[in-house]
Formats: C-alpha cells, structure tokens, sequence
C-alpha cells in the first residue's frame, strides 16, 4: 500500500509491501529511517529548520527539523523497538533557489538544521541527495530500504 508523507508530516511502516512517498522536495529536506533487521522504515517531510515558538512545535512538529526528527527517533525505538545504531538515515532535497534574490536559503538552512539534530542524537548519515536546482520526489521500499528517486529541473 502507498503512504503518502505531506509537507511537515511522517509515516512509519513495518508492513513489508508498503512504499512510502513524498514529492516535490525543492528547499524541504525529507529524511528516510530504515531499520534492515526489523524491516521497519520511516520518513518525514521537513519544511523549516525550527519554530519560532513552542506552540508552534506543538502544533505542527513534524514541519520543523528540531521537533520533528526527535519525535519521530522516540517512536521508532520506543514503540517499534528499534535500535538507534540500526538506522540508515538518508537525506533528500535541501535545493537551492536559481534566484538571485534568495537571500532566506532555506533549502541550505534546512540541510544544516537536519544534519545538527542528527548529529546531537548520534545518528549517522549512510546518503544523501541533497542541495542543487532540482526538485525530487522519492519512494521508499519498507520491504528493502530502497529509494527510488525521480528528479526534474527547478524552474523559479
């Protein structure tokens, strides 16, 4: 079955014929977990690297890279059992503007804020497609942890 992942929302599976998807990542970074012993894998669809506020995080956390992330690892290794030293994390997305005016760089704001809270949770980074003038829309195998990843050119 498809699990469809929006814009600053998550998905986890065990379920080995499910796929996860998500679309369209121009500056929005999508981080993929994927546990090969368990078979259990995860994504989410970051669009900002934090909040302004806490209410903001509580409203939407999966939107931000601090809260959403953290969320996310919590319910993998306490609901599904997980272990952290498990997880293959691959990023995606993170594009860059072709305007000249972009001066708020979100796409690189956002790379950097997913590779810092990674960091401070001690999880590693196996891949990442991330960066340049492209839009990519991903499918992840919860069955293998293959991503298979379709790109087309930015046009803004």
């Amino acid at each position: 079955m498809n699990k469809i992942v929006g814009i600053g929302e998550y998905v986890i599976s065990n379920a080995p014929e499910d796929l996860i998807k998500t679309f369209a990542l121009s500056s929005c970074v999508a981080v993929t977990f994927y546990n090969p012993f368990i078979h259990l894998a995860a994504m989410i669809h970051i669009a900002l690297p934090n909040p302004t506020d806490l209410e903001e995080a509580k409203r939407r956390p999966g939107y931000y890279a601090t809260s959403g992330i953290p969320i996310l690892i919590h319910k993998l290794c306490g609901r599904f059992g997980s272990q952290r030293k498990d997880l293959r994390v691959k990023l995606f997305g993170g594009a860059s503007s072709l305007r000249s005016d972009d001066y708020f760089k979100i796409g690189l704001r956002n790379i950097n804020s997913v590779r810092e809270t990674l960091s401070k949770m001690d999880l590693k980074i196996v891949d990442a497609h991330i960066g340049e003038s492209i839009s990519r829309s991903i499918t992840m195998s919860v069955l293998s942890g293959d991503i298979e990843i379709v790109t087309l050119p930015l046009n803004y």
